[in-house]
């Protein structure tokens, strides 16, 4: 077994420590989709807007895509490869350019240019809108709400809504069941038969409504983008009221006078389930046979089976500013960054989102998790393999949430076969690839545009996720599973590779660096290049993780062989004439010097290949890049940043990236620059809405936390001057170990390590440490003290400092 090094890293001095509240709140009803509260079981989406009069809940289903399987791969693409690395290596990238977009794309639409809602890519779609309309007996221009509170409670994935008209109160409660399946409402007043409201469904296109047995129905077929013959859906509603009457319209249900209204909502797909109607029934029969309190109660014991395996908080100073709503909270904490509650918050609210968009045995979350409210959702609401679905997963194993990775596993082995075929048409290749988008059909032909379609390391990039997990759980049946998967991408790159003749490197061609540009000596712009640093660095992770599984598996000793010499002749990372980390082979000129993509740093972080102990020089290279870079970005930018700096150890700076990425804004339009920030309902701003920063800024607090990169553990390695006290518990850090630790003045009081696999344990800390119960002694290096020590399955070891 690989020996484990574990970094205490302290620092300076501190106060008080609380308790944080974990929800988002609100004073209003929201008026932007923005604002509202998101609910998800991994399946079924809901968002309310909780409006007094006329509200709209807008509903998702993970699985409902437009679209269909289709063939994308351009026949005969193969034999342009020849010329057009010719050119490439000739220095004439914009002439291959013009020849990929003539001969090497995709074969049709491709992906619609980010619009493929009517071609045969598709796109993730809203399901529908739930609509009720409420009567309170007089013109609601008369009606003036009072006390009203809307809240979304993390730790028990609940939202509530409550307000009072004259002396009347009224609540709604609103849960996407973990335990049931459905989505379920409950409307009640203070007062009897004052609940009065008519329902009604629709979405904008393709749909229509039935209401047969007191029940609710919306279905639908989407366009499969040929003959229109798509996916189908249904949607069920029902009502269990308590008194009043139902009147049941051609496509409304009306309720009258009833104390109080619980509503059921059932809706299915027949992706993967030719059976959805039934299954939509029998899920829709089965939840409404339990009383609410039951339901809510088995809902939220499912549910905290995954939140609470992993706790965070933080000192505060300014309980006033943490009791505001959500809204104002992030308004104030941009002009005073000192609440500490919001970014713990922040951190929770990525794995509550985690949790609700993905489940074992359906989906991964997709550009926007589960929660989209249009047909067209930006950018198809798809899964891009240059960062998003990658950035998804960042929290998912340090977070303690590992039995999350399994939807991950099956959408990439997925794509092992259509892979295949990709694979001979463009490059006449073994093994399999995915270029830069994807969907549920299987999509892995190159884009529409030579600009960003031609990016070949997505599929690379897709394998360092799988290998990531087994680092964290050594989970040899599981390593079985990847190793055919992670092969196939290896042989990909080593059937594919050329020699550079004009430095005798073993490269891709052609590549880019995603979605950035340079210019040619010519004046001219370029996109398409001979293996841009991402490429390298991932294919050199790749090789290294094929061999390590051959190794631990017994494996294809020829086999790892040839991909032992093939990582020797990679490309090394180079420093360029200014001192930075080179993004390509040659220092090209750059077009958008502050671009939103760092992909050089991929070594850095979400990979381990630069350090600052073992590459000082890249490292500082690495450095010198991000501060030419810049700070600013899109949400996911920052969010990457934060992970950046904070690998570097620089918490100050990963916590004003953390500042930016809280930066309150309602922007919605497209901007792929500088518009990153946080919407009031805490989503991400691209903008638009996108949620994989979310899920990298919640990476990006548990990296400042805890690091187990390159076979060491680090506590609190990057911790800013505003956490000065602390505690956090169920981390989990690479080797399968579980970490819980406090501290106070940036100094840690205590540590508890549980040792979930055995094996030798290595301390690195700024000072000695005793170990509770293990005779050890600490010895100094030039990067403070090591102590090591066995450990033993399931054992639990207590970490002190030495005073």
């Amino acid at each position: 077994m690989k020996k484990i090094i574990l970094i205490l890293l302290l620092s300076t001095p501190l106060i008080g420590e609380c308790q944080n509240s974990l929800k988002l709140w609100y004073r209003q009803p929201a008026k932007i989709w923005q604002e509202c509260v998101p609910l998800g079981n991994g399946r079924l989406g809901a968002m309310p807007d909780g409006n007094v009069f006329n509200e709209n809940i807008v509903l998702n289903d993970i699985t409902l895509w437009s679209g269909g399987p289709q063939d994308a791969d351009r026949q005969g693409a193969a034999k342009y490869l020849p010329e057009i690395r010719k050119l490439l290596f000739e220095g004439k990238n914009d002439q291959a350019e013009i020849l990929i977009n003539k001969s090497f794309i995709c074969k049709g639409a491709g992906s619609g240019s980010g619009n493929g809602a009517n071609v045969p890519y598709g796109c993730y779609q809203v399901l529908g809108n739930l609509r009720l309309q409420y009567d309170y007996g007089s013109d609601t221009a008369d009606i003036k709400p009072s006390d009203y509170v809307r809240e979304l409670f993390l730790d028990s994935a609940l939202a509530k809504c409550s307000f009072r008209i004259g002396n009347v109160t009224y609540q709604r409660e609103y849960l996407t069941s973990f335990s049931d399946d459905v989505i379920i409402i409950r409307i009640s007043a203070d007062h009897s038969k004052k609940i009065n409201l008519t329902l009604s469904l629709n979405r904008p296109e393709r749909y229509h409504t039935v209401v047969h047995d007191q029940e609710l129905d919306m279905y639908g077929q989407l366009n499969n983008g040929t003959d229109g013959k798509g996916m189908h859906y249904l949607a069920r509603v029902r009502m269990k009221s308590e008194g009043g009457s139902l009147t049941a319209g051609d496509s409304t249900l009306r309720l009258q006078n009833a104390n109080a209204v619980t509503l059921y909502i059932s809706a299915a797909t027949d992706f993967r389930n030719q059976s959805y109607k039934q299954t939509s029934l029998s899920l829709l029969n089965k939840a409404m046979n339990k009383s609410f309190q039951k339901e809510k109660a088995n809902h939220i014991k499912s549910f905290q089976q995954l939140f609470n395996r992993a706790s965070f908080s933080l000192n505060t100073d300014h309980p006033e500013v943490e009791a505001l709503p959500t809204d104002e909270r992030l308004r104030a904490f941009a002009n005073d960054p000192t609440d500490n509650g919001l970014p713990v918050l922040y951190f929770q609210y990525g794995r509550y989102l985690l949790i609700s968009s993905t489940r074992p045995g359906l989906l991964p979350p997709n550009l926007q998790g589960l929660w989209a409210n249009t047909i067209q959702t930006p950018w198809n609401g798809d899964y891009h393999l240059d960062i998003n679905i990658q950035m998804n997963h960042w929290p998912l194993e340090v977070t303690n949430l590992p039995m999350l990775n399994e939807p991950f596993y099956t959408l990439v082995k997925s794509l092992v076969k259509p892979g295949e075929k990709t694979a001979k048409a463009y490059y006449n290749g073994k093994g399999w690839i995915a270029h830069v988008i994807t969907n549920v059909w299987g999509y892995t032909s190159p884009g529409e545009s030579a600009s960003w379609g031609a990016t070949n390391s997505g599929s690379g990039w897709l394998c360092q996720v799988l290998w990531n997990h087994y680092a964290f759980t050594l989970d040899t049946n599981y390593l079985r599973k990847i190793y055919p998967i992670i092969k196939g991408s290896a042989e990909f790159y080593l059937s594919t590779m050329v020699k550079d003749p004009n430095n005798g490197w073993l490269v891709t061609a052609p590549s880019n660096s995603p979605e950035n540009a340079f210019l040619l000596p010519n004046g001219k712009a370029a996109h398409v290049c001979v293996s841009p640093t991402i490429d390298n660095q991932i294919i050199r992770a790749l090789f290294t993780h094929v061999i390590e599984a051959g190794i631990q598996l017994k494996l294809d000793e020829p086999f790892r062989k040839k991909l032992l010499l093939a990582k020797s002749q990679l490309p090394p990372n180079q420093v360029g004439k200014d001192g930075r980390l080179m993004e390509w082979l040659q220092e090209y000129e750059e077009p958008e010097p502050h671009h939103r993509h760092v992909s050089p740093m991929w070594g850095l972080y979400p990979a381990d290949e630069i350090t600052l102990t073992r590459t000082p020089k890249i490292a500082k290279a690495a450095i010198a890049f991000l501060d030419k870079r810049g700070d600013m970005g899109t949400g996911w930018s920052l969010a990457w940043k934060i992970n950046l700096w904070a690998r570097l150890r620089d918490g100050n700076h990963a916590f004003r990236l953390l500042k930016d990425l809280l930066k309150p804004t309602d922007a919605t339009g497209f901007n792929m620059v500088d518009g990153g920030g946080t919407y009031p309902n805490l989503f991400d701003a691209h903008p638009p809405f996108q949620i994989d920063g979310n899920f990298g800024g919640t990476a990006g607090i548990a990296e400042m936390l805890l690091q187990s990169q390159s076979g060491e553990i680090s506590l609190l390695p990057a911790l800013p001057d505003e956490w000065k006290a602390g505690d956090v518990k169920g981390l989990k850090a690479r080797g399968n170990f579980e970490v819980n630790m406090k501290w106070e003045n940036h100094l840690l009081v205590n540590a508890s390590i549980q040792s979930l696999n055995g094996g030798l344990c290595t301390i690195r800390t700024n000072h000695p440490v005793k170990v509770t119960g293990i005779d050890t002694t600490s010895q100094k290096t030039a990067l403070g003290y090591l102590t090591s020590f066995e450990t033993q399955k399931g054992k639990i070891y207590q970490i002190s400092a030495i005073q």
